[in-house]
């Protein structure tokens, strides 16, 4: 199977989590796709000066691969710069946010995994 990209599904969530401004998920798998092993796995677009709010995960982990752009990274509290090429990993029990504090877009993928 292929999906081309006029065939992705987008969404445009305002305030996710308690951030600023406006983050588009564009779904590359869905739920049912990924065979019950998580919920998520979709490309974010972040515009300047907009974030998604800091947030945990229960029961699941969260991993951001970096594809263009640099942010402000909030791991548990720790405040790291990401930029293109840069991983993060939010395991079960812990907490993140990210911010787009750069002049461009901020171009993640994000996947959910279950526990």
């Amino acid at each position: 199977m292929v999906r081309k990209q006029s065939e992705q599904k987008g969404t445009l969530n305002m305030n996710m989590r308690g951030g600023d401004g406006e983050i588009r998920l564009e779904a590359l798998l869905s739920a049912d796709e990924m065979y019950g092993k998580g919920r998520l796995f979709s490309r974010v677009v972040i515009k300047p000066g907009c974030s998604i709010g800091y947030h945990t995960h229960e029961n699941e982990m969260e991993s951001y691969a970096v594809l263009t752009g640099s942010g402000e990274y909030d791991d548990n509290g720790n405040t790291v710069t990401i930029s293109a090429g840069d991983v993060t990993l939010t395991a079960s029990g812990e907490g993140h946010g990210v911010k787009n504090n750069g002049n461009e877009e901020l171009v993640m993928l994000a996947l959910i995994l279950y526990k």
